[in-house]
């Protein structure tokens, strides 16, 4: 392509880039062992660079800065988005391009322990969503319906909804896992490996190899390798991970269909005293749903302890146990518990919020209006306030939440007021009632503070097998049974 020829814009790009992704992901699903080559081409092309520009463009991070100071803003207001792909096409086209290492940022976590993150360059970060945008559809062709995390047109209340799905019926054990800090234990002769078996293309696996070598750029200065791991804060990192992981979804979808896939086999198991089991996946979190026993339960753990083990992976001793549904366990912010019914004899399962993300979102609206907080218009802070309550209320409206949103509505309406009085330490309740308030309703500038009792709760539907990829309109495998 002539470098002085104008770039496509945005809408014939994306346009570009899905008729590509659909085509990748046709000829994946049709053929299982097809390894595809000269995908490097696509990586370079303009639509998929721009593309992937604009995405990383509107991500939040958009104004962090890598190793080299730049960020996606400064770029965007000094150089200009145009001469910088430019560059960067060329880089690749000439095989110039190396990964620049991550810049590491240590934050607090809950326990009081600090957390890592890396925070690759601009450009590191727009190659990658590159190359995701091709490696994508080719393997979601090849990934199992039971796992959800960091997938497209996928979310955690899918992966709830199977949950219950399948406790409502027999499957009364779980094995409650996780895998012992995942994203950076990985092995990277595993997941080559493992990207290897659909990828023939080796500039691609060179570029996803130079990805995973980068290293990290400590915060004291010192460069230190990455041998083990996924790369740091990078938009392609969840997408190895989930190829990486795929071996424990096929792991256990073999087993489903070889021993369990009909009602007649499963009633056989049980006859035997074997049991029948169910894995639900999100990320490095997941949960088997076993019905059986608790000995049938148990004896997964060694299973899942061997399809772990050539990834350089092990369960978390802590986090791992094996429990009853009747106790109760957490999932992705719920609690998922099975209890009689209120007046009856019958036993459900129920989905509330558990308390630590009770306790989470309470914390951060204290954080919000505390004392220390620099000083804020009180619209912008029943802005920020509302935001928070608003997020937390729509992830859980899927739950038994009323009673929950209305402890937090209470919460919130006593943090925003005593915040208001501080704030005018001299003006007289009654004073602050007519200036903030509509029958005891917070109300600046015509807009109210969100109440999370405001949000109906519904169910979820549960969709199964049955939820379509971008690049098809409906799913071809069939829905799930239990």
């Amino acid at each position: 392509m002539n470098t002085d020829a104008p770039w496509p814009n945005v809408e014939d790009a994306g346009a570009r880039v899905l008729e590509i992704q659909t085509k990748l992901h046709r000829w994946a699903g049709a053929r299982t062992a097809l390894r595809f080559d000269d995908l490097y081409n696509l990586v370079c092309d303009p639509a998929f660079l721009l593309t992937a520009w604009h995405r990383v463009r509107g991500n939040r991070g958009a104004r962090s800065t890598g190793v080299d100071r730049q960020s996606a803003y400064s770029i965007e207001t000094r150089r200009g988005p145009e001469a910088f792909l430019r560059d960067l096409r060329e880089q690749l086209k000439q095989r110039r391009y190396r990964p620049l290492p991550v810049r590491e940022r240590l934050i607090p976590k809950a326990d009081g322990r600090m957390r890592r993150l890396g925070i690759p360059t601009v450009t590191g970060r727009v190659v990658q969503a590159a190359v995701k945008l091709v490696l994508e559809p080719i393997f979601e062709a090849d990934f199992q319906p039971c796992s959800y995390g960091f997938r497209p047109k996928r979310r955690a209340q899918d992966a709830i909804a199977e949950i219950h799905f399948l406790t409502s019926r027999r499957y009364a054990w779980i094995v409650e896992a996780d895998i012992e800090a995942c994203f950076d234990r990985i092995g990277h002769a595993a997941l080559l490996g493992r990207v290897a078996q659909r990828i023939g293309d080796r500039r691609i696996l060179a570029l996803v190899k130079a990805f995973l070598k980068a290293g990290i750029l400590t915060e004291l200065g010192d460069r230190e390798a990455t041998l083990t791991g996924t790369p740091q804060g990078g938009i392609l990192s969840p997408l190895l991970a989930n190829i990486a992981l795929s071996a424990l979804d096929e792991y256990f979808a073999q087993g489903w269909q070889s021993t369990m896939s009909t009602a007649m086999r499963r009633r056989t198991r049980r006859r035997k005293g074997l049991g029948c089991w169910r894995l639900v996946r999100y990320a490095d979190d997941f949960v088997i749903m076993v019905a059986g026993t608790r000995d049938n339960a148990q004896a997964l753990l060694p299973e899942v302890a061997a399809v772990l083990a050539p990834l350089g992976l092990n369960l978390s001793a802590q986090k791992t146990k094996v429990l009853h549904v009747d106790e109760g366990f957490d999932f992705l912010g719920f609690h998922i518990r099975r209890r009689t019914k209120r007046g009856t004899r019958n036993r459900h399962t129920y989905t509330y919020p558990s308390r630590k993300a009770l306790r989470s979102v309470r914390s951060k609206v204290r954080g919000l209006t505390c004392r220390s907080t620099a000083p804020t218009p009180p619209w912008l802070m029943l802005h920020r306030v509302s935001a928070v309550v608003r997020g937390w209320a729509h992830y859980f409206r899927h739950g038994v939440s009323k009673a929950c949103f209305s402890k937090l509505d209470s919460l919130v309406w006593r943090r925003f007021t005593r915040w208001l009085r501080k704030r005018h330490p001299h003006v007289p309740w009654r004073v602050l009632q007519r200036m903030y308030m509509q029958r005891w309703r917070i109300v600046i500038h015509a807009r109210e503070l969100f109440r999370a009792a405001s949000i109906p709760v519904t169910r979820y539907r549960y969709r199964g097998a049955m939820i379509p990829t971008p690049w098809t309109s409906t799913s071809s495998v069939s829905g799930a049974s239990a």
